[in-house]
């Protein structure tokens, strides 16, 4: 189990910078010319919106994943 923790906190490490970088590409050239990527901040947007709009559930739901995405979420070595 510690061994799949520590994986999961090495993958949100690298995850990370790239969905700051996809955030910032985006910006800079537009949702329409991001091949694989599509609209980022968009779809950021709408993923706040659908949590706002679900009440509890989604305040919930907020709070694990800010809890998750915190570094030393994880006792691992």
């Amino acid at each position: 189990m510690n061994k799949i923790m520590k994986s999961v906190k090495d993958i949100t490490k690298i995850v990370g910078p790239l969905l700051t970088l996809a955030i910032l590409l985006s910006l800079l050239v537009g949702p329409a010319n991001m091949l694989f990527l599509g609209d980022v901040p968009g779809n950021i947007i709408s993923l706040i919106k659908e949590l706002g709009s679900a009440g509890l559930a989604g305040l919930i739901a907020l709070g694990v994943i800010l809890h998750l995405l915190q570094d030393g979420w994880c006792s691992c070595e």
